[in-house]
Order: structure tokens, then C-alpha cells, then sequence
């Protein structure tokens, strides 16, 4: 995945369409004051890859991008679903040591009460377990860092040097998801009871960007305060339009609940981004 991951980013159509996009909003910020990443600059990416075509299955390939940083945080959300099974195995079986910082070795208390062999070949298996449990359940919350670790290196290395333009296609990419997860919600949503969850790629991209060290750039973009600025005034425009077009009412309730969706998916990845914090 990581591998396809880098070619798509390593690819010059890709590549000198990130950078004219920073480009540019780095001279709109230099000449406006204007901190937060134009929400048009992201249409036009996403317009400018459907004109690169589409693969065998008819999507875009920002759209199959999107879905491998969503295949990414899936497999990063599968290790935390194993990892979670293991520590209330754990945790049920160690709650019968009463004190985790200070662990009785039970092996030397049956050697200075001279028990028998057996006795203390018995001592020194609880030992073993209870060591094996105590190490486990200490470890069991940094699975994450580990994950991080094991792949940091590499991706911040001078050698992947065309992965540091990556905050700069997420805002595409998210458009590219509500688009996506609309549709879908809607398909599931016509039977009643269906609900649609689908937080994979809020994850994939919380992960990359901590492998990267690109929180603090994407931040910089400002990108969930542009989306709230864009729909509040395209809701204020069509809500003074209502009297005049029946349609706009329409309109109004399809705004409301990209909104949402929007509001959804930043949460999500707030709150995906806890997992990686020190």
C-alpha cells in the first residue's frame, strides 16, 4: 500500500499540480492576509484529475487514492481492534495481582521457606506468567508509537522527498470522501434501519501524516474553517433565494447535510489524530 502510496505522489502530473496549488495559495496569503486554503484551489484539483481520465472500474484516481489511505486506516484500525481483544485478555487475568508496581517474586519466598522442589518449580511458572501478563498489559497502549515508528524513518527520509507535498492534496481528498460517503449514505439510507459508517480513511489520513511530520502544515492550511466558511455562505444564499425558486429549499437540506458530513469526518480525524499524540 505504501508503495503505491509513493508512486502516486511521485508522479509529475501529481506532483506539479500540488505544487502550483501551494503556489498559489502562498501568494494569496502573502498578498491578502488570507490564512485559510481556498476552497476553490481544491475543486480545481479535483476537476483537473477527472480530466486525467478514470481506471477499468470507471472511478478517478483521486478517488482510488482515497480509497487506499482508506485501506491504510483500516488495517491501522484492525491492529487496534486485535490489540483492544488482547488487553481485555490481559486485564482479566491480571486483576487477580494486587499491586502491578510492586510484584512478589514467588519463587525466593519459597526458597527462604525451604518448600519443596515442586513447590518452587510451581513459583517460578507463576513467575513467568505473571511477568508475561505484567509486560504485556504495560505495552499493550503503545502499539501505536510502534507503528510509527516502524515506518517513519523511511517516509521522512530525503529519498521520498516528493511525499512532503501530501497535506496539500487532503483538501481534494476530502471532498473526494463527502462525495463518496453521500452517495453511499443515501443508497443505505432508503431501507429503514441501514446505518453507514466509514471512518478508515479519517484514520489513514491521521496516520500518514504523523509518519510524514505534516500536522502542523496541514494545520497551517486551515482547511476545516474554509469548508464552515463555504457552506454558511452558500446556506445564507440560498436561504434568501427560497421565497423566489421552489427548488432552493432542496438545495438548502443537501447544504445541511453536506455540512454535517464535514463536521463528521473533522471529528473523526480529531479524534484519530489522539492516537498518535506522545
Amino acid at each position: 500500500k505504501f508503495v503505491v502510496f509513493s508512486q502516486f505522489l511521485f508522479d509529475d502530473l501529481i506532483k506539479s499540480k500540488l505544487l502550483r496549488d501551494l503556489r498559489q495559495y502562498n501568494e494569496l496569503r502573502a498578498e491578502t492576509d488570507q490564512s485559510k486554503f481556498p476552497y476553490d484551489i481544491a475543486t480545481r484539483f479535483r476537476r483537473d484529475m477527472r480530466q486525467l481520465g478514470t481506471t477499468r472500474d470507471g472511478a478517478t484516481y483521486l478517488s482510488k487514492f482515497r480509497i487506499l489511505i482508506t485501506e491504510i486506516g483500516n488495517a491501522v484500525g484492525y491492529i487496534r481492534l486485535v490489540r483492544s481483544g488482547g488487553l481485555l485478555y490481559t486485564s482479566n487475568a491480571i486483576k487477580f495481582v494486587p499491586d502491578l508496581q510492586n510484584i512478589v517474586d514467588f519463587n525466593d519466598l519459597c526458597e527462604k521457606e525451604s518448600l519443596s522442589q515442586e513447590t518452587k518449580d510451581a513459583a517460578t511458572n507463576l513467575d513467568k506468567i505473571v511477568e508475561s501478563l505484567s509486560r504485556n498489559f504495560a505495552e499493550g497502549t503503545d502499539y501505536f508509537k510502534m507503528l510509527v515508528a516502524v515506518f517513519s524513518k523511511e517516509f521522512r527520509s530525503p529519498q521520498n522527498i516528493h511525499l512532503k507535498t501530501f497535506y496539500a492534496i487532503i483538501p481534494a481528498l476530502t471532498l473526494s470522501f463527502m462525495d463518496s460517503i453521500m452517495v453511499e449514505k443515501e443508497k443505505f439510507g432508503r431501507k429503514r434501519g441501514n446505518t453507514f459508517s466509514d471512518d478508515g480513511f479519517a484514520m489513514g489520513l491521521a496516520y500518514i501524516l504523523e509518519l510524514l511530520d505534516q500536522y502542523q502544515d496541514f494545520d497551517s492550511l486551515h482547511w476545516w474553517e474554509s469548508v464552515e466558511d463555504k457552506y454558511t455562505a452558500d446556506l445564507k444564499t440560498k436561504k434568501n433565494q427560497q421565497n423566489e425558486i421552489s427548488t432552493a429549499q432542496l438545495t438548502i437540506k443537501k447544504l445541511q447535510n453536506a455540512r454535517l458530513e464535514f463536521d463528521l469526518l473533522k471529528y473523526a480525524f480529531e479524534s484519530a489524530r489522539v492516537f498518535f499524540e506522545e
